[in-house]
């Protein structure tokens, strides 16, 4: 059974606002990199980058983070994970980096994406941007920039659909399932 959470409208809306509040908090985009997370948070952080460069007439910085090899579930994924590309094209030492997921559940993608981003360099802080926060975190992870607060049970799924990815833009809740997310 699945519910729709939020249409392509609200995706859209909720990207702006958080644009604007990356703005607000770190006084412009001077020095922000944005780092999306494989596999959702990589279209998610192209949008903002591209609402950043509108509202500021600036290009921020995008890179894509793969967390395969910093996961710490990494021995219940067999013995070749799938590994993809990670890509950060600028020195993120003394930078202002801005991790940015698509759903964040229990906490344990953005510790992982947070190794991975320090293995890159020392950047002078790391922020958090999800487009949807459902609760139940394992680990002391808040987020910074939130699309939607969404209070789900655990054997309820997030679920993201993105053009990029899946064809359509939406946000439902499936119920029932008991699938574990990192």
């Amino acid at each position: 059974m699945e519910k729709a959470i939020m249409s392509d409208v609200d995706i859209r809306r909720a990207l702006v606002r958080i644009a604007h509040e990356i703005i607000e908090c770190n006084e412009g985009v001077e020095d922000l990199v944005l780092v999306g997370l494989r596999t959702r948070g990589v279209p998610l952080a192209k949008r903002l980058a591209q609402i950043l460069g509108e509202l500021e007439h600036a290009q921020v910085p995008l890179g894509e983070l793969d967390i395969t090899l910093y996961r710490d579930d990494l021995d219940t994924h067999g013995l070749y994970p799938s590994v993809r590309r990670t890509e950060i094209p600028v020195n993120i030492a003394g930078k202002r980096v801005i991790l940015v997921d698509d759903v964040l559940f229990t906490g344990r993608s953005v510790r992982a994406a947070m190794d991975a981003v320090i293995d890159f360099g020392r950047p002078r802080c790391i922020q958090l941007a999800v487009l949807v926060d459902r609760g139940h975190r394992e680990l002391p992870i808040r987020p910074d920039f939130v699309g939607k607060n969404v209070p789900t049970s655990r054997d309820e799924e997030v679920k993201v659909r993105l053009v990029e990815n899946d064809g359509s833009d939406e946000v439902i809740i499936a119920r029932g399932t008991s699938e574990g997310c990192l």
